[in-house]
């Protein structure tokens, strides 16, 4: 379909169109796991917080 190299990142005159999304998919697929690791670490702090807070009224209340 392409003759030369040049002609296949030129995608027929939609090469900024074609590069930019595969570039946009690169980068979702690169974030999707460091935001996965963030969300999950706040998850957890988020419930050592809550136990600690249980453990304070139950201790407070005795």
């Amino acid at each position: 379909m392409w003759n030369s190299p040049a002609e296949f990142f030129a995608m027929g005159g939609y090469a900024l169109y074609v590069w930019s999304s595969f570039g946009v998919c690169a980068v979702v697929l690169l974030l999707e796991p460091i935001s996965i690791r963030a969300r999950r670490k706040a998850i957890i702090r988020r419930l050592k917080l809550e136990r600690l807070a249980e453990q304070f009224d139950t201790e407070s209340s005795q």
